[in-house]
């Protein structure tokens, strides 16, 4: 990989594609190429196929994903297993055809079994049950890891996986429907403070705990990683992936206090015990990436306080 490969960047209008189109333009790597779904369904093999003939990429970067908080998942279960299955099939399967150079496969800590041992280690993946409120998402990220592994075992593919924590950033989803904890923490506490209600109400007993990163750090692990790290660098350690994370983490109910003084609510927040938790902890070991020489740079505050004035710039109603 050099600064005249061409890179085909999947999902590039997301929060995590966006990041990472951020990180390349800001780095050497400038020959980027895009798709957006109404000019190619990446559910479709064959348009997928006649994509990668018409522009043979040097590198491929699968940001590509239909993702959501806790209820999405629960309620979208055969869209999020189909859609994403398919989305990393055809991507990786026709990058093996063209001879793409090297892949970039992004999953989710949601791969990792619902009791396996903290922090959660890159080898205990497939080791006992997953949650089952995400178990359809999960399955279909832990095909993707194991397309990219076995492309390699078989082929020789250049392709690996990488397992980013909780991510959080501008452009991130505030629909409080289908939006992860944070962001809908976000918008529950910003419509309060407008509308100057007394109480807020969160999901869950506040008492499980999450890992968060900002979407930008990951973005640049994710370029860092790209161009250090070969796909025998993983397999030949007995691992399949690396995890992207920062090692700590916090209760919700830190976090909702956390993201509460940012926004500067003052009202009262009230627990909906009656509604899932999910998985108690989830804490990546990000000991492989410490060792590939790459450490997050901004702080949880800081970064929400980012994306607050990113929200109130940006207006964000959905």
């Amino acid at each position: 990989m050099n600064s005249n490969s061409k890179i085909y960047l999947a999902g590039h209008d997301g929060m995590v594609g966006s990041a990472i189109m951020r990180e390349l333009k800001s780095t050497k790597y400038k020959n980027i190429v895009t798709r957006s779904l109404s000019d190619l369904d990446l559910r479709r093999q064959q348009e997928v196929e006649e994509f990668f003939q018409a522009e043979k990429p040097d590198v491929v970067i699968i940001a590509a994903a239909k993702v959501g908080g806790i209820v999405a998942n629960n309620t979208y279960r055969a869209e999020f297993l189909y859609d994403n299955i398919m989305i990393e099939a055809n991507l990786i399967h026709a990058a093996h055809q063209t001879g793409v150079e090297k892949l970039l496969f992004l999953g989710s800590s949601c791969i990792y079994p619902k009791n396996a041992p903290q922090p959660l280690k890159e080898e205990y993946l497939l080791t006992d049950i997953l949650e089952p409120t995400n178990e359809p998402y999960a399955i279909a990220k832990i095909t993707g890891i194991k397309l990219c592994e076995n492309y390699y075992r078989q082929y020789g593919d250049n392709f690996f996986s990488v397992m980013p924590t909780n991510l959080y950033g501008p452009h991130d989803n505030f629909n409080l429907q289908t939006s992860h904890v944070l962001p809908a923490l976000m918008r529950k506490f910003h419509e309060a403070k407008i509308h100057n209600s007394p109480t807020v109400t969160v999901w869950g007993t506040g008492k499980v705990y999450r890992e968060f990163l900002y979407v930008q750090d990951m973005a640049n692990a994710c370029v860092e990683l790209l161009t250090s790290v070969n796909a025998e660098d993983l397999y030949t350690q007995g691992i399949s992936h690396i995890n992207i994370g920062t090692g700590n983490d916090l209760t919700i109910s830190d976090l909702a206090d956390l993201v509460a003084e940012i926004v500067q609510y003052s009202g009262e927040i009230i627990y909906d015990e009656s509604k899932p938790d999910g998985v108690y902890k989830k804490l990546l070991d990000v000991t492989k990436l410490h060792e590939f020489g790459w450490r997050e740079k901004i702080s949880l505050r800081e970064g929400i306080s980012i994306v607050y004035k990113w929200f109130l710039e940006n207006h964000h109603e959905s």
